[in-house]
C-alpha cells in the first residue's frame, strides 16, 4: 500500500515572514466571554453525548487516562500541566503521565498485547515507525474539529499546514505538537566577543574551526544518542544546495539517493572537518547531555546542530550570559539552489491515540487540553519553543534570545522552509545513529557512510510488508 504526502510547501503559508511572527499572548485566564468549563461544568456521564461541546468525545467520569510521554528535551511537565487541566475540568478523571525513553522498546509489547496507552508522545530516537502501527491509530480529525477549552474550534487556531505531515489518506493519524526550528546553535556573546559570524558555507566553517582550535576549542562535538543530529544538518545543507530533488529522492527511497551530488558534497565537507580535528573526539562513548554541557557550559565547542528543544534541555547546564541563538545550516557554495536563509522547520513531537487504548475518549480529551491556548502558552513560556497553536508567544520571546532567534530565522526564510519524514516514518533512527557516531569519530569515510545509509534505505524500499508513502 502507498500513501501520498505533500512535503514541499509544508508550513509555507504559516512560515512566511508576516504570517509566523506571533502576536502577544493573551494575558490572564480569559475575558468576559470566556467559555472555559471548570469542574462545575462537567456533565454527568449518564447524560453526556459526544455532541456536547464541553465533552465532545464522551469522556466518562470517573475514569483514568494513561499518557506515555517521551522524557527528552521538553521534559514532561508540560504534559502534566495539560493532564491537570483535564482533571480540573472533569471531576473524577485522573491523568497518569508516565515517562518513556524508547517508545519502540517500551510500548510495542503493549501494542502487541492489545493494551497500548491512551495517548502517546511518540518522539525520540526510539520512536515507533508510524507505518508499522497506522491501522491501530485513531483518526484525530474530530479532535481538531472540536472546541478548545477557550471555546474556539481548534483547527482555526493552528498554523497553516501543520496537520499535513500527520494526515495519511485523509486520516489525521498524528498531531505534531511543537513547531520546531532546526539550526546551528551558538553563544552569541562568545561570537560577539571574538568578532565571529556563524558560517554561511562549509568553507567558512573550516575557517571558523581553525580559529576555534587557536583558542583550544572545537568547532563541533556530539553525544552518542544524538549523533544523528548531524544527519539532520547534512540533509538540510544538501537540500539547500541541490534543491527539492534531494528531498524527494530521500523521502521516496530512491535507488542511489544518498549518492546525489549535493549530499556527497556535504558529506565530504563534513569529513574534511573531522579529519582536520575540529570535531571533539570520543562522542560515541559520551552521554549526549554531558556532551551538550561541554558546549553550553564549558564552551569547548562553538556550534551544535539541534532542534529548538536544546535551550530547555540544557537550561540548568548553560553558562551565564551564554545568550543562545541559532543560525541556518551552511551551504556548499554561494550559488546554492536555495538561499542561505532557507531552513528546516517542521511540526514535531508526534502525538498519537491508539484505537485499542482502554480510554480512547480520555486520550482525545488530553489532546484537546494540549491544544488549548492556555496549555500552548504554558509550553512556550516554560519550554521556550512555539507550538502549532497560533498567538501564544509574545514578541520578546519571554526574554529568550533563542526563541527570538527562531522567530527571526522563520521570518528571514520566508517561503524557503522545508521538511522531510522518511527517517521518522520508517523508524530508521536506531540504525542511522550508529553510523553517524562512526562517521564523526573518523571511523567511516564518506563512501562508507553513503553505502551503509543506502543499505538501510534499500531494505525499507524492498520490503513489501512496509507500507510506503510518496512525497510530491
Amino acid at each position: 500500500m502507498s500513501f501520498s504526502l505533500h512535503r514541499r510547501g509544508f508550513l509555507k503559508g504559516a512560515l512566511a515572514a508576516g504570517a509566523l511572527i506571533p502576536l502577544a499572548a493573551c494575558a490572564g485566564g480569559g475575558d468576559d466571554g470566556d467559555t472555559t468549563a471548570g469542574p462545575e461544568d462537567s456533565t454527568d456521564p449518564g447524560t453526556t453525548t459526544a455532541a456536547d461541546p464541553t465533552n465532545p468525545f464522551g469522556l466518562e467520569t470517573p475514569s483514568e487516562v494513561d499518557a506515555s510521554i517521551f522524557n527528552g528535551g521538553y521534559g514532561v511537565a508540560y504534559a502534566e500541566y495539560a493532564g491537570g487541566m483535564v482533571e480540573e475540568k472533569f471531576d473524577g478523571v485522573t491523568v497518569e503521565v508516565s515517562k518513556i525513553q524508547d517508545a519502540t522498546k517500551e510500548l510495542q509489547p503493549r501494542f502487541a498485547g492489545g493494551d497500548p496507552p491512551d495517548v502517546i508522545d511518540n518522539a525520540g530516537a526510539g520512536k515507533i515507525g508510524i507505518s508499522a502501527i497506522i491501522s491501530q491509530l485513531e483518526d484525530l480529525n474530530d479532535v481538531v474539529d472540536s472546541q478548545n477549552y477557550e471555546g474556539e474550534t481548534i483547527r482555526d487556531t493552528l498554523y497553516a499546514g501543520v496537520l499535513e505531515p500527520g494526515t495519511i489518506d485523509g486520516k489525521l493519524a498524528v498531531i505534531n505538537y511543537v513547531l520546531t526550528v532546526f539550526g546551528m546553535w551558538y553563544s552569541s556573546s562568545l561570537f560577539e566577543e571574538n568578532g565571529w559570524e556563524p558560517p554561511k558555507t562549509w568553507d567558512d566553517a573550516m575557517e571558523l574551526g581553525a580559529k576555534a582550535k587557536e583558542q583550544g576549542k572545537y568547532l563541533f562535538l556530539w553525544g552518542n544518542e544524538a549523533a544523528d543530529y548531524y544527519m539532520e544538518l547534512a540533509i538540510t545543507s544538501a537540500i539547500k544546495e541541490g534543491g527539492d530533488e534531494v528531498r524527494l529522492a530521500l523521502d521516496n527511497l530512491e535507488e542511489d539517493c544518498w549518492s546525489k551530488p549535493a549530499i556527497q558534497d556535504v558529506f565530504m565537507k563534513m569529513e574534511e572537518i573531522v579529519k582536520a580535528g575540529y570535531v571533539k573526539p570520543g562522542g560515541g562513548g559520551t552521554q549526549f547531555t554531558a556532551a551538550q554541557a561541554a558546549w553550553s557550559q564549558a564552551q569547548e565547542a562553538l556550534l551544535y546542530p539541534s532542534g529548538a528543544w536544546i535551550e530547555n534541555e540544557m537550561k540548568s547546564q548553560t553558562a551565564e550570559g551564554f545568550d543562545m541563538k541559532a543560525a541556518p545550516a551552511p551551504t556548499v557554495t554561494t550559488s546554492s539552489a536555495m538561499p542561505y536563509e532557507a531552513i528546516h522547520s517542521a511540526a514535531d513531537e508526534p502525538y498519537i491515540v491508539p484505537s485499542q487504548g482502554k480510554n480512547v475518549a480520555g486520550g482525545k480529551e488530553f489532546m484537546r487540553a494540549m491544544l488549548s491556548k492556555e496549555a500552548a502558552e504554558n509550553f512556550a513560556q516554560e519550554i521556550l519553543s512555539p507550538t502549532i497553536v497560533k498567538d501564544t508567544v509574545p514578541d520578546d520571546g519571554f526574554g529568550s534570545t533563542a526563541l527570538v532567534s527562531q522567530i527571526d530565522m522563520l521570518g528571514n526564510a520566508g517561503d524557503d522552509v522545508f521538511t522531510w519524514k522518511f527517517n521518522a516514518f520508517y523508524g530508521m533512527g536506531p540504525d542511522t545513529v550508529v553510523l553517524w557516531n562512526s562517521f564523526l569519530d573518523g571511523q567511516l569515510t564518506t563512501a562508507e557512510l553513503t553505502t551503509r545509509l543506502q543499505e538501510i534505505t534499500d531494505r525499507v524500499r524492498n520490503d513489501d510488508a512496509i507500507e510506503k508513502f510518496t512525497a510530491e
